[in-house]
């Protein structure tokens, strides 16, 4: 199984496999509206038919973009997809020339395996928060921060 990009028939999918976690307290919910605007930043794996992992790649400034809504189907989990989506994303990153991924997550072990670093939420730039006040949890956010520099100097 590799990631692919995503296409306008698997928003359907991303929002109720997003969304199933999201109910049991795994990531944050996303409205099938936002998927459908933002489906170009999706990555896909697909069994057959089926969506079983996706994570979305998006920029939010020229240096600067966030891995999110990354997901993985309970019955596929621990079969290395979720790193692939990660890998797709940073390759992403990188042919756009973008140094800089972080994500928000509820699950840091699994980005410090990819890579990334803790990191305080206000050590991120300001301009991440723009999506953030729309958010349930908002201004009392639960979810940890970590970053990756592409560009290994920083």
């Amino acid at each position: 199984m590799t990631a692919v990009k995503a296409t306008i028939n698997d928003a359907t999918q991303i929002h109720q496999m997003v969304n199933s976690l999201a109910s049991q307290g795994e990531m944050l919910a996303r409205p099938l509206s936002e998927i459908y605007e933002n489906i170009r930043d999706y990555f896909v794996i697909r069994q057959g038919e089926k969506v079983v992992a996706c994570a979305g790649l998006h920029v939010n400034w020229a240096d600067l973009a966030e891995i999110k809504s990354l997901a993985v189907n309970p019955d596929n989990q621990n079969q290395g997809l979720g790193e692939k989506l990660v890998s797709a994303c940073l390759a992403e990153a990188g042919e756009l020339g973008i140094a800089t991924i972080f994500c928000l997550t509820y699950k840091p072990n699994f980005f410090q395996k990819c890579g990334f670093t803790l990191v305080k939420k206000t050590d991120l730039p300001h301009k991440v928060w723009g999506e953030c006040y729309r958010c349930p949890k908002f201004p009392d956010c639960d979810e940890e921060a970590l970053i990756l520099y592409l560009n290994k100097e920083k």
